[in-house]
């Protein structure tokens, strides 16, 4: 995906609603403080809508949003709804931590993708200048390499640095559930008999890259596996599933891995989604109820009606919807 050029300088510097009481467990195992609407709350955002929609889900509920955008990724607009933004790079993740210090936020989400292909270019760490912290929590990981680099371990590592800091990251969708995708087929046209086969094929063969944390994604047609998502992300593998198959008419599903943490790396679709998959020939999107991001739901729902696209949203391959018709319901 594109994510734009703000014109920042790469050391991140510019100037410039949830029930009550509710009490989330983290992966870590610690409980999280019972006020699920607190008066102060950071946003650490990245690339897409996401975001916005989580900054102006928590201006509604009454809470003060410090947002910490990140540079090339966010987007600028966040200003505008936020009590108070702050740019910086992804590699100054104590520059944030002080940020969130100053004012006196002790509870944050993370909200928007973070390109993690960036971070394989040449000589990457002396563009984005980390900051000591971010040294120190990446050591292991990027210079003496004793820790893999999969997304759940380098994401994880954030989180506990913010937590040891006494800034308790908490899943988005605690704030905003309503983007959370409801179970059911979300289009007028629904799976043939051979597509609710690629279906039950396509969730095994996701579920099992999740639970490997190599991807969210799989592309499948006739119960042969044409793509899997890896670092380089959805709309990529989509692309090269096209190329693969040129014709067109296969399924991809995206779904959440089987040890997902909410707190962070919850799949995500929207308009965009589609429009690749239009343009790739794709035919159908599958994804899991509960467990994904919708953004902009209603204009979502009308553009794959629109492109005769179906897109279906299960909590397991065995709720597939009836055969479809070759006809709109």
């Amino acid at each position: 995906m594109d994510n734009g050029d703000t014109g920042v300088e790469a050391n991140g510097v510019r100037p410039g609603s949830a029930e009550k009481n509710m009490m989330r467990t983290f992966a870590s195992g610690n409980a999280a403080d019972q006020r699920a609407n607190p008066e102060r709350i950071g946003l650490i955002a990245g690339w897409g809508q996401y975001p916005m929609k989580v900054a102006e889900s928590l201006r509604r509920a009454g809470s003060s949003v410090y947002c910490v955008a990140l540079v090339d990724h966010a987007d600028p607009a966040l200003a505008q709804v936020c009590t108070e933004l702050q740019w910086t790079g992804v590699a100054r993740i104590g520059h944030a931590i002080r940020f969130f210090k100053r004012h006196q936020v002790q509870h944050a989400v993370m909200a928007g993708k973070v390109f993690k292909l960036k971070l394989l270019q040449p000589k990457i760490w002396l563009k984005l200048w980390p900051d000591w912290r971010t040294i120190r929590i990446f050591w292991s990981h990027f210079i003496a390499t004793k820790k893999d680099r999969r997304d759940d371990t380098l994401l994880l590592a954030v989180v506990e640095a913010f937590e040891e800091a006494g800034i308790c990251i908490q899943p988005a969708t605690d704030f905003v559930p309503e983007l959370l995708v409801r179970v059911g087929q979300l289009t007028q046209l629904g799976p043939t008999k051979s597509q609710q086969a690629d279906i039950a094929f396509g969730w095994h063969l996701a579920k099992e890259m999740g639970r490997l944390d190599i991807g969210q994604s799989v592309v499948v047609k006739d119960r042969a596996c044409l793509a899997v998502e890896a670092i380089e992300g959805t709309d990529e593998c989509i692309r090269r599933a096209a190329t693969l198959c040129p014709g067109g008419g296969f399924t991809v599903v995206k779904l959440a891995k089987p040890q997902q943490d909410m707190r962070f790396d919850v799949p995500t679709i929207g308009l965009g989604t589609l429009k690749t998959m239009v343009a790739a020939g794709a035919k159908m999107l599958v994804v899991e109820g509960a467990k994904t991001i919708l953004v902009d739901e209603a204009e979502f729902i009308a553009f794959a009606n629109q492109q005769k696209l179906i897109v279906v949203s299960l909590d397991n391959p065995g709720t597939a919807c009836g055969e479809s018709s070759d006809r709109a319901a």
